[in-house]
């Protein structure tokens, strides 16, 4: 088999062809082909790069020439390259032939290699490999034996150590060199000072304290053997300045033990050398210590002052001196010396001057022969007990002039306390003691720093001492002025120093230089307290206080003069006002005080004390201590001061009210201390009777001014307002009663809790109440009423004025409820049955009214307004309504003084008044402008009988309260005088139909008797007799109160019921109380009580009546005093008329007088020219005894002036009217409302329908006969618009289409469209809440095109019934006829939103989802899009604004509302309803879902009968009719829009359609 060639790495090459060491490796030298071309571009294009840099700089023939040498030497590389590349080809057969040789070559390498080793290890190697001869006895005795001992001694000498000895050997041997050196110590000279030291494991150790340590042995047992020194070591340290480091280096330790050792050699008295040696060492470096201690206390804390080296010898004595500035003759020094004497003992100090031995040695020990070695602690104990040696020679001297003085003398550094009071407290004495730097004495007072007189006795203790008593007594009278200032701190008073005089008074206790204190009273501005200072002669630590109170008044200069009346005691109020201010003082008047007495006065003791074995007043036994000892009060607090300072601030008031007082003649007891000490109190014995002079009294004792001062006051004592009733008379029994009931009157004082203010506080203590109350703390026997005043003012004549107007409050509630609490005892009158007494307190009254006694009315005495007032509280369950005529109701409390007759009123008019209260009075926006907001309902309280009810400010309701449950309700826009129409208002037309539905005419003759069916009452007496002559001038023909006869007298006879009638006076006009009468005003009846000089009542019946009077329906009776109309006051010319008669309705309610209570400020809209009602002249207003003629009654009450009749009601029937109630129309689901409110809302407007007609040009009115009918047409329609007679209480519309003019056909809308616009009209604009611009919105749509029209009637039917739209309908539908606010402001909000102009017409649609899946319609949401249709191109869409961004819902819709536009061919056809039908089936919404199933019931947001803007039951719909205007804003969330069912709407587009 042929041999398989080898690679060719592996052939052997030629030798020399590749380097030693590298036969058969890879080649060297070689190069990639592809690396090759990769260098050869690399430099071309370098090189071409570089030429293109350097080319631009050279001239034209060098360029050319370097391009030309690059073109060659690049064509030349690149040639070579080309032949590399060609030889390439062929390279194999080459690199087997390199190969081989390679190869070949490494073979031929190792033979060589190999005979040359072989040579060398023969020659060199191999020479030296021979084997030794082995030691064969050292090797079987260590193999054998384990041992070698044929090893050299001298190893052994020389390395080995020798064998130590046992410890039995150690131990007997230190003993017995203990032994040795025991016996050496007792045999050789021993120092006192070595006395101490311990033998110890063969060595002594001698101790020496605070200086050094040293430890000795011996070598052997011989006496010639020496010491052997082991150790020293030095106690001597530094811990201020050494930082903890040993002051003695190693070095110098050596050094001495060496000296030492040097001289133990042959010394008989080695150990006294040793002693000397260190015991010199150690002292020289003490002082060394103290000197650098001494240095470095000087240059870093103290200066040369305070301290200072005088001298220094270093191992002899280091001398400092201190306290410099001290003059002395030897200076203050102290040295620190060794003693030259005897070379052993320590190191000394001395004392210049010189102090004990004691002394000398105390400090020596402390700072010098201790471990702390200190220069410091030595100077500070040195201070100290000179500190200590100086005060005590200071105590000395004080006690020579302070005799029984506890002095103290303590405390490091020391401390000398002198008190200076007694009792003294340790922070008032005076604290001596002596400065450590320069020995000068200091003192000072810890409680009062800023004392003066501490510098200067501080200056005398330094220089001299001989002040120092008169400065002792300075600064007694100063702390106890600090005494005084602290004692007032917490009491209404100040302590100055000085008084602002002019002159200088003459008393001598005012005299300057006088220990004095001026204390100033807070409340009393012009009285002070001068408290003279005094030490006791027996005591002179102990202070003694005199008092005097001053009267002084204030001047701004010498000329200013003062009044003999700053004297007196009663304060000064204010001063009169004055450019300059009165600075200074004058004092008027001093009085001193007797200490003792104004300290010891009733009750009062400042230093009283209980002895402890005091016998008790009733035996011989001795008591037990008491339980209440002195009062310890604290060293700083002046019990006399405070008490006197109490006692002033406390009487004072007292005295100036009892002087004020005794001015107005009111009598009383003087100030007197209650039991117990409790309190001061003033007892007033007798109040004056109101309304009388308070100086009558004391009008003989008195002459001269204070007769005239008290005439004077009686003239201006107030008198009541005119107009107003006078003041209740006081009856003698009466007042001898109230006097009877009268315990105590009286005064105190006390402080308010939260204010922190003074008041007086008056006690009236009364033996019961005639009237009994059901209050639980008004049961007993005792009762008690507080009034309280304050005393900031110092007014004390208003004080007393007060008490007397409080007074008064009592005395004339009292003459009320005196005559109240007899007629409710009167078991005949039904008053108990009427109300409850609440409370009576004697300064209130409180009676409950009402079903339950709930509601609660409150008399009490006005003095701002000299009369009675009330106020009325509801209850838990009811409101009280009285609160609309409660100033009526007090107007007649204050004319007839009768609570009897104010009951009888309150009782019978409470339910009226409860059922008015029910009528909404919320302002409403809309009526008439958008913006402007009307309240719906005004109550205006003419008198107590009387009020009137405003509507919108356009109609108006007068109300008269009657007897028997009864009310008469009439038209209040007519007059009563003439045939004018009040300018405010408007008649309501058909008010006397409305209100004949709710009459019940059995309850008008259930009060008359049998003989009064022939004589009924003159139609004069139909008007109560407030606002006629009688409601004031009269009372005595039947009384001015229509529920009350006159004096409310008791009963006549058994049947009759406690009130009494006067008897009838004309014949009956009328069987049937609501026909209208003749106009004619009868005369008689009345008497004086309704005569008046205007009027003939006997004369024939007035031309100028505007309406009749009805007669015959009520009984003759004070309860229905009825004066014809003319006798009420209206604004006619007689002015003296309306002057006398405040309470006359037209008193307010004129032009000329326009001052309504309770009058809504806004603006009203004024009936139009030609709108007030016809007058005509009426015969034969009154029909036979058979019964009236319907048909003629109720064209008669259809009349504009109908309404001015008075129509009599029950309280019920005014409950139904008033009442909320569910609308007549089922099918309009609104919030309840009263059928009075639906009515006037229906009458009002289809007066604004009228008002439209007149003003729209497109409308054309039709007169009607049949009146309250408002009859137009319209583009081929006629329109008529009346109320329901059924219950007048709904508006209808009825459309007939006129027919078509012969020459012109014209579109016909079907019968069922005209029934459609009919629903719609009675449903949603003609419901509540009434909006007049909703008629605007129906007239326009009227007056379109009939094909325009006919596609809003389809809008309109599928808005009330939106199943006719089909199951593909998506979306809801709903008209707008007022802009919602939620809309696109294009038209205001709340006005008209159908706006015709240039032939195209905006209107509103609201369009709701129609919820699927289950969902909910508050979940949907809802759209409220503007929609312009143009008739001109038939187009219909959204209009939009340029400024605003639409939603994307809108922009969606409008889209859809294009698209159909473009793709609508019916041309012929109105676009209008297809477009709306193709948006409310296609709009598509981002969050859509999939259809419901096609027999899903859609639920109808709308039902048959629901109206636009009505608040349930609409999807989207408007706000509740009955929302005030702050809610009539967008709103969201579930408030703002309601769906089907009565389910809150969400959505974003809040609020609907208007």
């Amino acid at each position: 088999m042929a041999p398989t060639p080898l690679p060719l790495e592996q052939m052997a090459g030629v030798g020399g062809y590749l380097p030693a060491g590298q036969e058969g490796g890879p080649r060297i030298n070689t190069m990639s082909m592809s690396v090759l071309i990769d260098f050869i571009i690399q430099r071309t294009y370098h090189e071409l790069t570089v030429l293109a840099e350097l080319l631009p700089r050279k001239t034209d023939m060098e360029r050319k020439i370097e391009i030309y040498n690059y073109a060659a030497r690049t064509r030349h590389l690149f040639t070579r390259l080309n032949a590399l590349v060609k030889w390439g080809n062929s390279v194999s057969k080459v690199d087997k032939s390199s190969q081989i040789m390679s190869f070949l070559d490494k073979q031929n390498m190792l033979f060589v290699e190999t005979a040359d080793m072989l040579a060398r290890m023969s020659r060199e190697t191999l020479v030296r490999a021979r084997l030794p001869n082995f030691h064969i006895p050292a090797a079987v005795e260590v193999l054998t034996t384990g041992t070698y001992n044929r090893l050299p001694t001298c190893i052994r000498e020389r390395i080995v150590p020798a064998d130590a000895i046992t410890p039995a050997e150690k131990k007997q041997t230190l003993l017995r060199l203990n032994q040795v050196i025991q016996h050496r110590l007792v045999t050789g000279k021993l120092l006192p000072q070595m006395r101490e030291f311990r033998i110890k494991n063969g060595r002594v150790t001698f101790e020496v304290k605070h200086e050094f340590s040293v430890a000795l042995t011996v070598m052997g047992d011989s006496q010639s053997v020496p010491w052997r020194l082991l150790d020293i070591d030095v106690l001597v340290e530094d811990k201020e300045t050494g930082d903890g480091k040993s002051l003695v280096h190693p070095l110098q330790v050596n050094y001495i033990h060496q000296l030492i050792q040097a001289r133990l050699v042959e010394n008989p008295n080695a150990l006294s050398e040793v002693y000397n040696c260190l015991h010199y060492f150690c002292q020289s470096l003490q002082l060394e210590v103290l000197y650098t201690q001494t240095l470095r206390l000087n240059y870093e804390r103290l200066d040369d002052n305070n301290i200072t080296v005088e001298e220094y010898v270093p191992g002899v004595k280091l001398t400092v001196s201190y306290w410099r500035d001290l003059k002395s003759e030897l200076g203050y020094r102290l040295t620190v010396q060794s003693d030259p004497s005897e070379i052993g003992r320590p190191l000394a100090v001395v004392h210049v001057p010189s102090l004990g031995a004691k002394e000398s040695a105390e400090v020596a020990d402390r700072a010098v022969r201790s471990e702390h070695l200190s220069m410091e602690r030595l100077i500070v104990h040195t201070v100290y007990i000179r500190s200590v040696s100086r005060l005590s020679d200071l105590k000395l001297e004080f006690q020579a002039f302070l005799k029984d003085v506890d002095f103290n003398l303590q405390g490091t550094p020391a401390i000398l306390t002198v008190p200076v009071l007694s009792p003294c407290l340790r922070a008032e004495q005076i604290h001596i003691t002596i400065d450590t730097h320069t020995g000068m004495f200091r003192c000072h007072v810890p409680k009062h720093l800023d004392c003066p007189i501490t510098e200067e006795m501080q200056e005398a203790l330094n220089t001299d001492r001989s002040k120092l008593p008169s400065l002792l007594s300075e600064l007694r009278f100063w702390i106890t002025h600090r005494r005084c200032e602290k004692t007032l701190q917490h009491l209404p008073a100040t302590a100055v120093d000085t008084l602002t005089f002019l002159t200088l008074p003459e008393q001598e206790l005012l005299q300057q230089g006088r220990h004095k204190i001026y204390v100033k009273l807070h409340r009393h501005p012009n009285i002070i307290l001068v408290v003279q200072l005094k030490e006791k002669p027996t005591m002179a630590n102990e202070m003694e206080y005199t008092f005097h109170l001053g009267f002084v008044a204030f001047q701004k200069d010498e000329a200013d003069v003062i009044d003999d009346s700053a004297k007196q005691l009663v304060s000064v109020v204010a001063q009169p006002p004055s450019d300059i201010p009165k600075f200074f003082t004058k004092l008027m008047r001093l009085i001193e005080f007797d200490t003792f007495v104004a300290t010891h006065g009733p009750g009062t003791e400042v230093d009283a004390e209980v002895s402890p074995h005091k016998r008790k007043s009733t035996g011989d036994i001795l008591a037990p201590p008491a339980k209440q000892q002195k009062t310890i009060f604290p060293a700083y607090f002046i019990p006399e001061l405070a008490h006197v300072v109490a006692m002033c601030d406390e009487k004072i008031p007292f005295m100036n009210l009892a002087q004020t007082l005794s001015k107005h003649n009111i009598p009383h007891s003087g100030l007197q201390v209650e039991a117990n000490a409790t309190s001061l109190v003033l007892k007033i014995l007798a109040l004056p009777q109101p309304g009388k002079s308070t100086t009558a009294t004391g009008q003989q004792a008195q002459t001269g001014p204070a007769a005239a001062a008290n005439a004077a006051a009686a003239e201006t004592k107030p008198q009541p307002l005119s107009g107003s009733s006078a003041f209740p008379k006081i009856e003698p029994h009466v007042w001898d009663d109230l006097m009877r009931r009268v315990l105590s009157i009286s005064v105190r004082s006390q402080t308010n809790k939260n204010s922190q203010v003074r008041i007086w506080v008056v006690e009236f203590v009364f033996y019961s109440t005639p009237l009994q109350s059901c209050h639980p703390k008004e049961q007993g026997s005792r009762r008690t009423v507080y009034l309280t005043y304050e005393q900031a003012n110092h007014d004390f004549s208003k004080t007393v004025e007060e008490l007397l107007n409080d007074w008064s409050k009592i005395v004339y509630l009292y003459t009320l409820v005196h005559d109240f609490a007899e007629q409710l005892k009167n078991k005949r009158l039904p008053l108990c049955d009427m109300l409850v007494v609440k409370s009576y307190s004697y300064m209130n009254l409180l009676l409950g009214y009402g079903p339950k006694k709930e509601v609660s009315c409150n008399i009490y005495w006005s003095v701002q307004s000299h009369g009675f007032r009330l106020t009325f509280v509801g209850g838990m369950s009811a409101v009280n309504a009285h609160s609309m005529m409660r100033d009526q109701l007090a107007q007649h409390l204050n004319q007839h003084h009768s609570l009897t007759q104010i009951a009888q009123i309150l009782h019978e008019t409470y339910y009226p008044m409860s059922s008015i209260a029910k009528l909404p009075v919320l302002p409403f926006l809309g009526i008439p402008r958008p913006q402007v907001p009307v309240l719906s309902f005004c109550m205006l309280a003419q008198s107590p009988c009387l009020m009137r009810l405003t509507y919108q400010a356009v109609y108006c309701l007068e109300l008269r309260f009657r007897a028997n449950r009864l009310l008469s309700i009439r038209d209040g826009a007519s007059s009563r005088f003439e045939r004018n129409i009040i300018e405010e208002f408007t008649p309501i037309q058909g008010l006397k139909a409305f209100l004949s539905k709710y009459v019940d005419e059995s309850a008008a003759y259930r009060g008359r008797a049998p003989h009064e069916d022939d004589n009924p009452l003159s139609p004069m007496g139909m008007e109560d007799n407030y606002g006629g002559p009688s409601s004031v001038t009269g009372v005595s023909a039947g009384g001015s109160s229509p529920f009350l006869g006159a004096g409310m007298r008791g009963p006549q006879s058994p049947r009759d019921s406690g009130l009494r009638f006067p008897a009838p006076h004309t014949p009956p006009s009328s069987s049937n109380p609501h026909t209208p009468a003749s106009p004619h005003p009868s005369a008689g009846g009345g008497g004086a009580a309704q005569s008046h000089g205007n009027f003939n009542l006997t004369s024939p019946p007035a031309p100028h009546m505007p309406h009749p009077s009805p007669g015959g329906l009520m009984p003759s009776s004070p309860l229905n005093p009825q004066p014809s109309p003319h006798m009420v006051h209206s604004p006619g010319p007689n002015t003296m008329y309306m002057q006398s008669h405040q309470d006359s309705p037209f008193t307010a309610m004129s032009p000329a007088n326009n001052q309504w209570p309770g009058s809504p400020s806004m603006p009203r809209p004024s009936p139009r020219p030609g709108q007030s009602p016809e007058h005509k002249s009426t015969g034969g207003g009154s029909v036979g005894a058979g019964g009236p003629d319907r048909g003629g009654a109720r064209g008669t009450l259809n009349r504009p002036w109908a309404g001015a009749t008075p129509t009599l009601l029950t309280h019920e029937a005014l409950e139904t009217l008033c009442r909320p109630s569910p609308h007549p129309n089922k099918d309009i689901n609104v919030t309840d409302m009263s059928p009075l409110e639906r009515f006037l809302g229906c009458v009002y407007m289809r007066r604004q329908l009228h008002r439209n007609i007149q003003s729209e040009e497109s409308l054309t009115a039709l007169n009607s006969t049949e009146p309250g009918v408002v009859l137009f047409k319209v583009d081929g329609l006629q329109c008529q618009v009346m109320l329901n007679q059924m219950h007048m209480q709904t508006l209808h519309l009825k459309i007939t289409q006129l027919p078509p003019p012969p020459d012109k056909p014209t579109f016909q809308l079907s019968p069922d469209d005209l029934l459609v616009i009919e629903q719609y009209f009675d449903t949603r604009v003609a419901a509540p809440p009434y909006r007049p611009n909703s008629l605007h919105s129906i007239c326009r749509l009227l007056n379109l095109p009939a094909q325009v029209l006919k596609d809003f009637v389809q809008i309109m039917r599928l808005e009330l019934k939106p199943e006719f739209g089909g199951d593909q309908l998506k979306w809801t539908v709903q008209m707008c006829m007022r802009m919602p606010p939620s809309a696109v402001p294009i038209v205001p909000s709340g006005n008209a939103c159908v706006v015709l102009g240039r032939m195209k017409i905006l209107f509103f649609l609201q369009i709701t989802k129609i919820p699927y899946n289950g969902k909910d319609w508050k979940d949907s949401p809802s759209l409220v899009l503007p929609i312009v249709y143009d008739i001109t191109t038939n187009l219909t869409q959204m209009a939009e604004r340029r400024e605003q961004v639409p939603s994307p819902m809108m922009t969606a819709a409008s889209t859809l509302l294009r698209r159909f536009a473009e793709f609508n061919s019916q041309q012929n056809q109105c676009s209008l309803f297809p477009a709306i039908t193709d948006l409310l089936t296609n709009l598509q919404l981002a969050t859509d879902m999939p259809q419901p199933p096609p027999n899903q019931a859609i639920g109808p947001p709308v039902g048959v009968g629901v109206g636009v803007g009505v608040g349930v039951g609409v999807v989207g719909s408007s706000p509740n009719p009955m929302m005030p205007m702050q809610q009539l804003q967008p709103q969201v969330g579930p408030q703002g829009q309601v769906g089907p069912g009565g389910y809150p709407q969400l959505g974003p587009n809040p609020g609907g359609p208007q």
